[in-house]
């Protein structure tokens, strides 16, 4: 029984790799869908539109949906009387291997000091597991693909305090500005603020796991947000910095309280290809997709 169960994990996860790969959720299609209606830019129009082609043909012909299959990253919030959670892990890394040869993935781990290739997307802390333990019996996998160009762009700023909220908002734009089209733009842009400078950084990039267009839960964030992704949108820098009203889909931050001495505030990028999916495993076997309807 325990070895079904382990099983089942290993499946589910294999399926969020896949469907992370190929499909973009729904948020995603959408919002570029209606950044391709709303621009004004002929060339920005033109990008859009052949993104939303790649984005058809990907589906069409189950392939990935970037030559970049990205690092990948699990958000894993399990509750603490989930059976078989030592397996979980484990179970992870097999779906990983599998991955890479069954969607297919691109090879995308090495090591940093000999420049080895492992050639199945598994090292030394890769994939990353972000761990979160809640109460109750089920599973929820969220399965992060993150691109080298976008992963490029992150930046962290410990800041002074007295630069307050201004100097956030300064820091972000000024952090787009200079990532120009590397993310490969509209982007889906992750602010963290507090913590200490992993804390930030981490927060950044959960931030990234929030639906597109859902408002933040606080309404002084949300309006930040807003104000964010109007002067990013401003800029000019477009879809794949070639020019366009589009170069941001959303701005999502996070933040957790800091030292009285510290203010790092750190920016993560997604590129247009925002792969992500989750499910939830419950103790009886049954999967519930969280962000797509699997085929």
């Amino acid at each position: 029984m325990v070895a079904d169960f382990e099983s089942l994990i290993e499946d589910a996860a294999l399926s969020l790799i896949r469907l992370a790969a190929v499909r973009l959720p729904m948020d995603v299609k959408e919002a570029l869908q209606r950044a391709y209606l709303e621009e004004r830019s002929e060339i920005g129009r033109l990008q859009l539109r052949n993104i939303l082609e790649n984005i058809r043909l990907a589906e069409e012909m189950n392939v990935p949906l970037c030559q970049d299959t990205g690092t990948i990253v699990f958000y894993v919030r399990t509750g603490v009387n989930f059976r078989v959670l030592d397996k979980v892990e484990s179970a992870l890394l097999r779906a990983v291997r599998r991955a890479t040869l069954e969607v297919p993935l691109r090879p995308n781990a090495v090591d940093p000091f000999t420049n080895k290739n492992s050639g199945d997307n598994t090292g030394r802390h890769i994939p990353y597991i972000n761990w979160e333990i809640s109460d109750g019996d089920t599973l929820e996998i969220t399965v992060l693909l993150k691109g080298g160009g976008s992963e490029n762009a992150c930046v962290l700023r410990m800041m002074e305090p007295s630069e307050g909220v201004d100097g956030v908002k300064k820091f972000v734009v000024e952090c787009v500005l200079k990532a120009g089209g590397m993310p490969c733009p509209p982007t889906i842009v992750g602010v963290g603020v507090g913590g200490g400078a992993d804390i930030a950084m981490t927060l950044a990039k959960r931030a990234l796991l929030r639906p597109v267009g859902e408002d933040n839960p606080n309404a002084d964030l949300a309006k930040m947000e807003k104000e964010l992704r109007e002067a990013i949108n401003s800029t000019g820098i477009g879809p794949m910095g070639l020019g366009g009203d589009t170069t941001v889909l959303d701005v999502k931050i996070e933040y957790a309280h800091r030292h009285p001495a510290s203010f790092p505030v750190a920016v993560a990028f997604q590129c247009w290809a925002a792969r992500k999916a989750a499910a939830r495993i419950y103790s009886n076997g049954e999967i519930e997709y969280l962000t797509h309807k699997p085929r």
